[in-house]
Parts: C-alpha cells; structure tokens; sequence
C-alpha cells in the first residue's frame, strides 16, 4: 500500500471512489507483477504510475533519477512563503493540458508552453533551428526556468538546449523531467540530461517516452506533495 493510500490524499487521486479503486487495483497489480527492481519508497510511486500510464514494464530499469530528484520536486511543489509561484514548463501544449488543474491549483501551481507562438516560429525560421530550442529560449528569456519543474516528453532538441542553458547560462531547474521519445536524438538527449550534477533529473533512458509518461511522472509527485502535507499537518496536531 502506498503513502497516499495510507494518508488518504484528497487532491491529487481520482474524484470518485471507484475511480480511486480501479487506481488503487492497478497500481496493486503492477506490485505484483513488476518483478525486483532497484528503486526507493521515494522513486518507486513514479516509475509505478508511468507503467500504469502505458501498461509498459519496461520503465522499470528504463527510468533514471538524479539521487536528489524525487526531494527536489518535493521542494519546488510545496515552494515555502517568499519563494513566489511554482511552475511546470513544457515543451509541449499536450503535457499542460494533460496535468490535472485542480491537482496544480492546490499547490499553487502554473504552466507554462511556447512552442507554438508566432515569435517562437518566427525565430526558428530565421535561425535554422526548432520550434523547441527557441521555446526554451523564450522560457529563460522570461525567467521562468529557474526554480520550475521543468517537463520535455516530445523534443529531444529542447532537452539539449536545456542541458546548454544549464551549463553556458547557469540556469537553474528546480527539476527536469526529462523524456522526449523518438529515434533522432532521443536517447542522446537524454543521456546529455544524467551528465549534469548541477540539477536534479528525472530521464528514461532510450527511445521510449513521451508527454503522458511526464505528466504521469509529475503527478507521481504531485501525490508525494499532497502525502507528505497531510504527514505534517497530522505531526502538528496535539
């Protein structure tokens, strides 16, 4: 049974009670079924629901965490007074559209795209570039990487303009979700992406990922979130 089952999350699972049990089953499946695995009580709910979000076992073994991703996430959702707004950045429409609003609105959360703005477009005409290096670009320009969860799961040149920002601007995630999928630079993004030791990472390695395996992932977290508020609040009681 997992931390949010035993806490009884409010927020951040399904609405309704069967919907909460066909979750809970399948997630009770997966335990079974998915064989040893090398993961901690931190990782594990985050691998756990991309293979639900794809039914895909290989995403044990195939998923990678910075040691400090999973506590870092933590930190830029449940970001303390004074530290401003927290946000998900993405490379794409569908990872927005795909997170869950009132899960985000709980926390205070924003998102934030630009892959498809006329400047944007502009801008990677002009360069030779892609849509997605010039929508990151636009991100910093903004300030709104530093301290974001930052979420890739279609471009693979958006993670290696990242993975340059980080390095040649200084720029600061709070964490990257990392998991463009594809056969041109997916997997070599990705690998750029575990190099670093300057910001924490999410990564599947390989071909495979996608949009919905990083919304799957974040919620993950969101769920953490919520399971360790309730942990405090229920610490802080008489």
């Amino acid at each position: 049974m997992s931390i949010h089952q035993v806490l009884g999350n409010t927020v951040t699972e399904q609405l309704t009670a069967a919907g909460r049990a066909i979750e809970h089953d399948s997630f009770a499946v997966i335990d079974r079924e998915v064989g040893p695995h090398y993961y901690d009580a931190l990782q594990w709910p985050v691998v756990r629901r991309m293979i639900h979000a794809n039914a895909d076992f290989d995403f044990n073994g195939l998923t990678d965490f910075h040691p400090q991703a999973v506590e870092a996430g933590l930190a830029a959702i449940l970001a303390t007074a004074g530290r401003g707004p927290s946000r998900v950045v993405a490379d794409v429409e569908m990872i927005c559209v795909g997170l869950s609003r009132p899960r985000l609105a709980h926390f205070g959360m924003g998102t934030h795209q630009f892959i498809s703005d006329a400047d944007v477009i502009q801008a990677a005409t002009e360069q030779g570039t892609t849509r997605a290096v010039q929508a990151m670009r636009k991100a910093q320009a903004l300030g709104l990487l530093d301290g974001a969860i930052v979420g890739i799961g279609n471009a693979p040149t958006a993670l290696i303009e990242l993975v340059r920002l980080i390095r040649e601007q200084g720029v600061r995630p709070a964490l990257v979700v990392g998991m463009p999928v594809g056969f041109v630079s997916a997997a070599e993004s990705k690998d750029l992406m575990a190099e670093l030791d300057e910001v924490p990472w999410i990564v599947i390695r390989g071909r495979k990922g996608g949009s919905t395996l990083v919304v799957a992932a974040i919620h993950a977290l969101l769920g953490l979130a919520e399971a360790r508020e309730l942990q405090h609040k229920g610490s802080a009681r008489p």
